[in-house]
């Protein structure tokens, strides 16, 4: 199959998405107070976060995130590439792409464990 036969998203992606819900602080650089919201899903280059207000393209974000079992913390720093506007649908959530720009070893790593793990499940996240 070429890149040509894929829809427009799926060929610019480097990463499969993981399917993620999970709560997400970040800062922008303008903004004191952490904000947070869901993700939708994830990959080692990045996630999608669920919001009626995100950033334009462009707008670094600092992110934080903790596993459900609150053991680990993961970290970093993200740059915005993709926004989905307020009315978007069940196939294109309102909110903001985040490519991964800045992110330490460890925090990386887990990452690609959780979604080398949800891969190998099979099944959704819950």
């Amino acid at each position: 199959m070429s890149d040509e036969s894929l829809p427009p998203d799926e060929n610019r992606r480097k990463f499969p998405r993981t399917p993620l819900s999970l709560l997400v602080q970040y800062r922008f650089e303008t903004f004191d107070e952490f904000l947070a919201e869901y993700s939708v899903n994830i990959s080692p280059g990045g996630m999608f976060i669920r919001t009626r207000d995100p950033r334009e393209e462009g707008a670094v974000v600092y992110l934080q995130f903790t596993l459900k079992d609150g053991s680990k913390l993961i970290e970093g720093m993200g740059r915005v590439v993709r926004v989905n506007p307020s009315d978007g649908d069940a196939d294109h959530p309102p909110g903001m792409g985040v490519e991964f720009v800045n992110f330490d070893e460890d925090s990386m790593a887990l990452i690609e464990e959780i979604c080398g793990a949800r891969a190998t499940r099979g099944k959704p996240p819950g």
